[in-house]
């Protein structure tokens, strides 16, 4: 492998120069600023791709046995590439997906064209560190890596003009929400779960002008987020996101963290009010206990892989800020066991505990029972596994799903026993609002 600095370019210009590749995977840090956002990357010309179909009885093995046998032989370690992802596997896992290789089967059929996952294998990719203004190209030659950069400096790419919003509808009715909680409550008190993460659907049609890339040009403005990402795949699909939330990240020397998000309070433009939002988010007992539950979880989780004794959290209830709302957050650490990978990561942990509940499988078992229709991407993991083994993701929120036929957006919460059915409603707006309010 080869790798030139090029000079500075904006990620999003990048970003719309490449735009017509249909097997884009773009990961942005898109927050300003932020500590998180330390670095992007896009790759572009997949080597090979995966689809993981809705019926993929054990998607982890296929991934793991996918990455293996088309891993380029002549492939070696890259010099002066500073960058974790090193070139590699980059794509998606739907929630939905992730459900059933748990065991859990639903009553609701797959989204019509969408496949269970997806991945591509680069060996092209735009390493961006935000925190020097550098950025670099890695390829398998130097006269690819100058062809593109030379890609980088052409024309953006049409058909990124906004058209104007999608006609969203609600899948559930405010009553219909009602109810659902209610039910969720009786559950609680039954003693079936202690928390479930309950979300509603928007959806509307694909018009033929509509463009993904302006969409998620609108959305990273309106919502800038340090895991954002755009994912177009193969046959249409495109993933656009503005994930604040972290799922699984290992190190090529095995060591693990996650980044659970549970607790949620409102932005204010008021400075004091708002600081004073983040304080009683930090102090409220309901969302400490309910982002404890899924540390513990998490813990759990982990721990089916990692070594004996690894498992700790250096970081309990810090409460980070975003564009519309503050969250509680922690993070759970572990070091990798020997002759475990990131596939074998990703089958203890996936789907997340923060967007399923605890116990994760009772709580699955209600999340089908209760929403109007299946979650597909939402809820699943984006990210990257690398050539050496290295892997960092997040949990598919905040993000807009299409198929060739139609657009889906989703939010939800965390419901325990204390949670306020009107309160709760209003949270899963504020989580919907850049969406909805998108152009394309």
């Amino acid at each position: 492998m080869e790798c030139i600095e090029i000079p500075w370019i904006e990620t999003s210009r990048a970003f719309t120069a490449l735009a017509n590749d249909s097997q884009l995977a773009f990961f942005d840090s898109a927050a300003p600023g932020d500590v998180r956002s330390a670095v992007s990357y896009i790759c572009t010309a997949p080597i090979s791709g995966l689809r993981l179909e809705n019926d993929a009885a054990d998607p982890f093995t296929q991934l793991a046995r996918w990455r293996a046998a088309n891993r380029p032989e002549s492939w070696r370690p890259p010099t002066d590439w500073p960058f974790a992802f090193v070139g590699g596997a980059a794509g998606w896992i739907g929630y939905d997906l992730g459900r059933k290789a748990a065991g859990v089967q639903s009553r609701l059929a797959p989204i019509k064209g969408l496949p269970g996952g997806w991945f591509g294998l680069y060996d092209r990719v735009i390493g961006f560190d935000h925190s020097s203004g550098r950025a670099w190209i890695l390829a398998p030659s130097k006269a690819t890596c100058i062809s593109l950069e030379a890609q980088l400096t052409a024309a953006p790419v049409a058909g990124n003009a906004i058209t104007g919003c999608p006609d969203w509808q609600a899948e559930t009715s405010r009553a219909g929400y009602d109810a659902a909680i209610a039910r969720l409550h009786a559950y609680i008190g039954a003693g079936d779960i202690y928390q479930a993460n309950f979300t509603t659907r928007v959806t509307a049609p694909r018009e033929a002008a509509f463009s993904p890339v302006a969409y998620y040009l609108a959305l990273r403005q309106l919502s800038p987020a340090p895991f954002a990402n755009y994912i177009a795949c193969a046959d249409g699909v495109v993933i656009a996101g503005a994930s604040p939330e972290r799922f699984l990240r290992l190190s090529a020397d095995g060591r693990v963290e996650s980044r659970p998000i549970k607790g949620t309070a409102k932005r204010h433009k008021d400075q004091a009010v708002d600081a004073a939002a983040a304080q009683a988010l930090r102090e409220s007992s309901k969302e400490r206990a309910e982002n404890l539950m899924i540390v513990d979880l998490l813990r759990n989780d982990l721990a089916q892989v990692c070594e004996t004794g690894s498992i700790a959290v250096p970081e309990l209830f810090a409460v980070e800020s975003y564009a519309q709302a503050h969250h509680l957050v922690s993070a759970v650490t572990g070091q990798l066991r020997a002759g475990s990978g990131p596939e074998d990561l990703l089958a203890a942990a996936f789907p997340g505990g923060s967007i399923t509940g605890a116990p994760k499988h009772r709580a699955m078992q209600i999340i089908d029972a209760l929403e109007a229709g299946p979650r597909g991407a939402y809820c699943g993991m984006a990210g990257w596994i690398g050539f050496d083994g290295a892997m960092d993701s997040s949990i598919i929120i905040r993000s807009m799903v299409a198929t060739p036929s139609r657009l889906y957006a989703q939010a939800g919460g965390g419901i325990t026993w204390e949670s306020e059915a009107n309160a709760e409603y209003d949270e899963m707006l504020l989580k919907c609002s850049a969406l909805l309010a998108c152009n394309g």
